[in-house]
């Protein structure tokens, strides 16, 4: 039996060029980081972000993320739009950010959403509104999701 993949649309606009939600940030290490960035220059492009993912934006794993290293969402956004280069946006960062980050923290949490029980209720929400509600045993966490959502996990 072949497997369920999502209902085209049912999730809004995909983002395909976002990385994916497990390859770490290579100036900190932290997970979810090169997303943060990544949606954040495609905001300094294109003016915002789709519907599907603006609702997030800043907001759940951004926001999270933010928390972890006490900063606002606001002030990764303004290092990510006032910078010219990669470069440029790994050193304010650098600088924004506190000195100890506790990476293996931060990424050990960021893998594990979803594996609680609100959690594996969310998830089999969100499989089920995209028409994948078979997938719930492959689709673990938060992450996976993302990966499934994006077509990184088939």
């Amino acid at each position: 039996m072949a497997r369920s993949q999502p209902i085209p649309g049912s999730t809004g606009a995909i983002l395909r060029e976002l990385p994916s939600a497990y390859v770490p940030h290579a100036a900190t290490g932290l997970l979810h980081l090169p997303r943060f960035i990544a949606k954040a220059k495609y905001v300094k492009t294109h003016g915002a972000l789709p519907p599907s993912y603006a609702k997030n934006y800043k907001r759940g794993m951004d926001g999270f993320l933010s928390l972890h290293l006490g900063v606002e969402p606001d002030a990764v956004e303004r290092v990510v739009h006032g910078a010219e280069s990669d470069a440029q946006i790994d050193a304010g960062l650098l600088a924004l950010f506190p000195a100890d980050l506790r990476v293996a923290e931060w990424n050990r949490w960021y893998v594990q959403r979803g594996l609680s029980g609100p959690g594996r209720e969310f998830l089999t929400e969100a499989l089920t509104n995209m028409g994948c509600a078979d997938r719930l045993e492959d689709i673990l966490t938060l992450p996976d999701l993302l990966e499934f959502d994006e077509g990184r996990l088939t």
